[in-house]
């Protein structure tokens, strides 16, 4: 994951986690992945990729304060060391900035976007805020209009916070109203700082923070039933309405789980360590959750990405989110499906006093349960060589009888 622009943005989310970063990097330094970094970046990821297609991810901050031409630098790059393999681009974005130019270079060269949109106005200007604090929905539509105009491939990325958790058929109608037909949602779950975060300059806790400020999360945090109900109230819907047609990333990954695949989202995997994070000055660290000195691994400039992403501090690193599991998560029923989440969400403590339970946990317990038996069945038509989206006719077919 490329962050080429560090943690700048022209936005101000209330629960951004990633805007604190500025105090940890230089004051006066430039924000901004130089020419020689990029170019260090390029060439190095692409040799790093075994296989014959090389996927790009660029977020921020916001990657289009860069420009449109700062791209263009960047996929000429990316020709001249792709040496006949197949390049993709995906880019993460706010859509405030996005404009007719921005359209044109982004289907010409085929980027996939990603735009954040939280629901309808109300819910999403409730913390997507500019530094005026003015609401950026109007905005980030028009940005959506750019895309479908030029045709540009998107999805939505929608973050899950106590300010729209409630909300969860509105959020999803909005979507699909808007155009979506890939959605992704992210659970907001930060900690309050304790005084060495504060020290450091930093508003929230980091991964490791320690007691007793380790199990306290910001009012903004979404709470785990409420993000179980959230996925529930909405998986209702899709499975019954929309499965086949629009694709739901924690439903797809969920029947990757059912159906014993490899691979899927990092938060269900039962090791990590691959998503690697690259800064706007080069550096690399284990996760774009885990950007803090203690977890930078080197410098794209000096270092092989591939010698930093199986050397032995990351590999440890991505072993620990199975060997720290608690001993209650290890005995649950639908560990297969979950392994406890992300390791930056396991600041609870278990029934049993045991530490490294998972903020979300009661949420992920709720929902993997929930869909256990429309899994199977699903899980059961792609053995049987059929579409799982016949789940639909499945369920029509039971209502009617």
């Amino acid at each position: 994951m490329a962050k080429p622009v560090g943690p700048r943005c022209n936005l101000r989310c209330r629960y951004c986690f990633y805007l604190e970063k500025e105090a940890l990097f230089a004051p006066r330094a430039p924000r901004r992945m130089s020419d020689a970094t990029l170019e260090a970046f390029v060439r190095r990821y692409i040799e790093s990729q075994p296989g014959g297609h090389v996927s790009f991810a660029w977020q921020g901050g916001e990657p289009t304060l860069l420009g449109v031409e700062y791209f263009r630098k960047a996929v000429a790059l990316q020709r001249r060391y792709a040496e006949g393999r197949t390049i993709e681009n995906a880019l993460q974005t706010n859509g405030t900035l996005l404009d007719d130019e921005w359209g044109a270079f982004l289907a010409d060269n085929g980027f996939l976007v990603g735009i954040s949109l939280d629901g309808p106005r109300a819910l999403h200007d409730r913390n997507r805020i500019d530094p005026h604090r003015r609401g950026s929905w109007a905005a980030a539509m028009r940005g959506l209009a750019v895309l479908r105009r030029h045709k540009v491939a998107f999805n939505t990325l929608t973050c899950v916070s106590r300010a729209n958790v409630g909300e969860p058929l509105a959020v999803y109608r909005f979507l699909l109203e808007a155009g979506s037909r890939f959605l992704q949602f992210i659970p907001v779950v930060e900690r309050v700082p304790g005084d060495a975060e504060r020290e450091r300059g930093l508003s929230l806790g980091t991964p490791d923070a320690a007691p007793p400020d380790a199990a306290r999360a910001t009012e903004w945090s979404v709470q785990g039933a409420d993000w179980g109900a959230f996925l529930i109230r909405i998986f209702d819907r899709w499975i019954r309405r929309d499965a086949g047609e629009v694709q739901v990333q924690q439903f797809e990954d969920a029947l990757g789980r059912w159906l014993g695949l490899p691979g899927g989202v990092c938060v269900h995997s039962e090791t990590c360590g691959r998503a690697l994070a690259i800064e706007h000055d080069g550096s690399v660290y284990a996760c774009d959750h885990y950007v803090y000195p203690e977890y930078r691994l080197g410098n794209v400039r000096d270092e092989a990405l591939a010698a930093m992403v199986d050397g032995p501090r990351q590999v440890a690193f991505g072993l620990a989110k199975r060997d720290s599991l608690p001993g209650h998560c290890r005995r649950c029923p639908v560990r297969f499906a979950c392994h406890g989440g992300c390791p930056k969400h396991r600041f609870r403590t278990t029934p049993d006093g045991e530490p490294g339970l998972n903020h979300l946990c009661d949420g992920y317990r709720a929902f993997f349960t929930h869909v256990d038996p429309y899994m199977r069945t699903m899980a059961d038509l792609y053995r049987s060589g059929r579409s799982p989206a016949l789940i639909r006719q499945v369920l029509a077919t039971s209502r009617r009888a």
